[in-house]
């Protein structure tokens, strides 16, 4: 193999893994886009009037391909579509939230993507009982017309406790 066919080997396999990072990357700024659309929702005094949450929800919905699943489990629903999920982002079942996604696990394979997250989020329940929720959320993603948007985002809550009482059980001793 002559040199400039090693360069033009080692030139696509650079640019094969640098495509794969900068998808990567992507991928970690629409989901921090996305727990930043789903806080916007709440102000100081709870839910935002409808005037300023129905923007919010447009945008987060438009985060999610025409055929998306939003899966918030036995608690918070099963959304199908995009209109659905903007339906969904109208109607908050929280008075606050503060979403962090941590530890990303991101596998990109072409115009497909699949990702788990930790998630850790303090809220407001609207009982006005404060909270920590925690679990793991499990998205994949599609590249449509060059940007990457959800396919589907399905939560599985670990826990969600009252944050003055933990979410630590009591053992059988106590």
């Amino acid at each position: 193999m002559s040199s400039v066919e090693e360069l033009a080997q080692q030139l696509n396999a650079l640019e094969s893994r640098l495509r794969v990072m900068e998808d990567i990357e992507a991928i970690r700024r629409l989901k921090a886009h996305y727990g930043q659309l789903a806080d916007q929702r709440y102000g100081r005094d709870g839910v935002k009037p409808l005037e300023e949450l129905e923007p919010i929800a447009r945008e987060l919905a438009a985060l999610f391909s025409e055929d998306a699943v939003w899966d918030g489990g036995r608690a918070l629903g099963l959304c199908e579509g995009r209109e659905a999920i903007y339906q969904r982002m109208l109607e908050p079942t929280l008075s606050f939230s503060w979403h962090y996604f941590v530890k990303p696990q991101i596998q990109v394979d072409g115009d497909r993507a699949q990702a788990t997250w930790d998630i850790l989020a303090a809220c407001t329940t609207q009982q006005n009982v404060a909270c920590w929720m925690s679990g793991l959320e499990k998205d994949e993603y599609v590249r449509v017309e060059g940007s990457w948007l959800h396919s589907r985002m399905s939560l599985e809550v670990a826990f969600m406790a009252p944050y003055d009482k933990g979410w630590a059980r009591k053992s059988a001793t106590d």
